[in-house]
């Protein structure tokens, strides 16, 4: 997927994952309780800090903190733009 937005510095763009529609035991979960999710694919990444490279890189599946990043909507898809430092690690 290629998209047209470049963040600036150490700022990354994330598609988040889709919310969990049922619990492990089978129960489906109602939109006003699913929980935001946590995690997302890295879909852009910025030039880093000239004393910090970015350590991250596009296709990275990621695990933020909840409070992490700003909702944006670029051609109609939503994802979120945040400080690499917003990131606690990369998954698998």
């Amino acid at each position: 997927m290629s998209i047209s937005f470049k963040p600036l510095s150490d700022r990354v763009l994330v598609e988040t994952a889709p919310a969990e529609e049922k619990t492990a035991s089978g129960i489906f979960i109602p939109d006003t309780a699913k929980e935001k999710p946590l995690k997302g694919t890295i879909v852009a990444v910025g030039q880093g800090k000239k004393e910090e490279p970015m350590t991250v890189k596009v296709g990275d599946s990621v695990i933020y903190g909840q409070y992490s990043g700003t909702e944006i909507s670029i051609e109609g898809r939503k994802y979120l733009i945040m400080k690499e430092s917003d990131i606690y690690g990369i998954i698998g």
